[in-house]
């Protein structure tokens, strides 16, 4: 599917262009802003090529991957670019849970635009340390300092970045807010206020702050300025409004900026700053490993953004980080091991392909692809991670390894970790790199099996090398339902044919029957799950029930065993549907033709089906080796 068909088919099943508020995207992920959250179908969603998973909560956030840049300008070209400007978002209740999402939705518009560059500039400024430690460059030279001078500026100007940002948030005019909080680091206002003895204005003592790399200070302002803005623009007359909002707004704004918000939002900073150092302080590399072990969970529902505030404000105050960056260090890593182990060890060349793609990723520091493709699918996995992540993090706590800036930790972006005072610094993150890559490499690889995946239920040894029979092959439908496309099942694994091609069927009569004739080679412990062989090479799964694996096998009773031969209408199992659909899973039972690589599926019928009547059509291409 290109970029174009799979940008059209995720603005349709968002609940198309009138439906959206606004949309950004970060390094994996288009957020969708939507006027009706009850629009977008998450199955559907998931089901899109190219997707890889769907996040709902204070925004729709659709998992794509690397190529994130651009299928969103392919959606904002189906939409007119009109970013921003869609459909307003419906009214809800307020609530303590609205006003949580509405925060953190606030946190990810405001912080995520700027992470790009303070990520550069932070990078930037290590390699220069670097540079400086191995004798490349002498840190007193001209040289080190005018290229000093670049990175310094990003972080000095940040005020005016998150001004920026804030202001595109609440939809404030961008330049009165750029040059409202602008006042705060206008270096003549800087002298004055921090001169001996300091200034006054009108009698009142201005505070001497130091608001280079603040991000608060301007968060308050532009709020402020937000509520101004719009009550003066409201009461002005038309022929006097182009000047006499922006004046009231600078008359009002900037003395409760320089008085109170700028203070005020200095010291949030130095309280959430405090806050991390004490947590830090307290439980010492415990915090750390404990953080890093239950990151996948928190990046899983996107409430990493709020580790960004008090991040950049304890690298803005004390100049480094030695919580949250450590921590994402030891995840980002054992998600790569993970996730390279599964494509080691799979069997699966559309998983494998997928896992090489989410591990490299990671191994450079952006984890979703690895998360929504692989490790929050399966269990094994998921536990790999996590103890690769806290075994990782307890070291990297107890070295007392720290960051010197904030952007994702991973290979590229290793020198954040350089301290020219303290080389052990950065030996110590690479240690601990090298822990997180081992330890999820070696559990992930051990524990792995295709057979017994969450979501990837293929057929486990059933993969030897053979050569598919020539001509063409029937499978009856093992049960008696309603016939679903694959495509919308409700599991991205089965409904973007990871596993094979087939079709699924929502079944009305709990009774599976053989489809061909065959040798059984798969059954689950659970049982929910059977595979078999054909004598003509065609190798199937009939997966009864979605995440039924769940279930311990309660609902199944099966009535044969692995190496039983099957004929066309032998008795395979019996279910209990009831009793799945009151445990809360769906019983929609894909049938799949797992080795359909080599051969082309055609799918019979649609509407009713009974079990015995013909289902699919097998017909096998050139002959070659699995």
């Amino acid at each position: 599917m290109s970029t174009q068909e799979n940008a059209k088919a995720i603005l349709e099943h968002v609940g198309g262009a009138g439906n959206v508020s606004k949309l950004q995207h970060c390094s994996t992920r288009l957020r969708f802003a939507l006027a009706d959250d009850s629009k977008a179908d998450e199955a559907a969603l998931k089901a899109i090529p190219g997707v890889i998973g769907v996040v709902k909560g204070p925004q729709t956030q659709v998992i794509v991957g690397s190529k994130v840049a651009e299928v969103f300008d392919a959606v904002e070209k189906l939409r007119g670019g009109q970013t921003g400007t869609g459909a307003p978002q419906e009214r809800r209740p307020l609530s303590w849970k609205h006003a949580g999402s509405t925060v953190m939705d606030f946190i990810v518009s405001v912080f995520t635009p700027i992470i790009p560059a303070i990520a550069g500039a932070g990078i930037f400024k290590s390699l220069l340390v670097l540079a400086a430690a191995v004798g490349w460059m002498s840190p007193t030279s001209d040289d080190f300092k005018v290229l000093s001078a670049i990175p310094d500026a990003i972080f000095g100007f940040l005020p005016l970045l998150v001004a920026y940002t804030t202001a595109k948030k609440l939809d404030v005019n961008r330049p009165l807010a750029l040059g409202i909080v602008g006042v705060l680091v206008f270096p003549a206002f800087t002298a004055l206020a921090t001169r001996e003895g300091g200034v006054d204005l009108f009698g009142l003592a201005v505070p001497a702050v130091p608001y280079n790399a603040q991000v608060f200070p301007s968060i308050l302002a532009v709020l402020l300025l937000s509520v101004v803005e719009r009550f003066f623009t409201r009461i002005t007359p038309g022929p006097i409004r182009v000047f006499f909002v922006s004046l009231m707004c600078i008359i009002i704004v900037v003395p409760a900026t320089i008085f109170l918000l700028g203070p005020l939002g200095y010291q949030l900073g130095v309280l959430l700053t405090a806050a991390l150092i004490a947590l830090y302080g307290t439980f010492g590399w415990v915090a750390v490993m404990l953080l890093a072990g239950v990151l996948p969970l928190i990046i899983s529902v996107g409430m990493h953004k709020a580790f960004i505030p008090p991040t950049i404000a304890t690298m803005a105050s004390a100049g480094k980080e030695s919580f949250y960056l450590v921590a994402s260090l030891a995840h980002n890593l054992s998600e790569a091991g993970a996730t390279f182990a599964v494509a080691l060890r799979t069997k699966s060349t559309t998983l494998r392909a997928t896992a090489l793609s989410a591990g490299v990723s990671a191994l450079f520091g952006i984890t979703e692809p690895a998360l929504y493709g692989v490790t929050l699918q399966n269990r094994k996995v998921l536990i790999s991670v996590i103890i690769g992540s806290m075994s990782a993090g307890a070291y990297l706590g107890l070295t007392q390894v720290s960051g010197f800036a904030v952007v994702g930790p991973g290979v590229g972006s290793i020198s954040m970790f350089v301290e020219a005072a303290n080389p052990w610094n950065f030996i110590n993150a690479l240690i601990g790199l090298g822990i997180a890559l081992i330890v999820s490499f070696t559990l992930a690889a051990i524990l792995w099996r295709d057979s017994d995946s969450g979501t990837l239920r293929v057929l486990g040894d059933s993969h030897a090398v053979k050569e598919p029979a020539e001509g063409s092959g029937h499978l009856a439908s093992p049960m008696t339902g309603v016939i679903v496309p694959l495509a919308d099942v409700d599991d991205s694994v089965f409904s973007a044919g990871i596993i094979g091609e087939g079709v699924a069927i929502r079944p009305t009569d709990g009774t599976v029957r053989s489809p061909i004739a065959g040798t059984v080679t798969v059954l689950m412990d659970s049982k929910h799950a059977i595979g078999i062989r054909g004598d003509d090479g065609v190798e199937i799964l009939i997966h009864v029930g979605i995440d039924t694996v769940q279930l311990d096998g309660a609902p199944f009773t099966a009535h044969i065993a692995v190496g039983d031969r099957v004929d066309v209408g032998t008795l395979l199992l019996d279910v209990d549907l009831e009793a799945i659909t009151t445990a809360g899973y769906d019983t929609t039972t894909p049938v799949l033709i797992v080795n359909s690589k080599d051969y082309n599926v055609t799918v019979e019928d649609s509407g009713r089906v009974k079990a015995g009547q013909k289902l699919l059509t097998t017909k096998a291409k050139e002959k070659e080796l699995v």
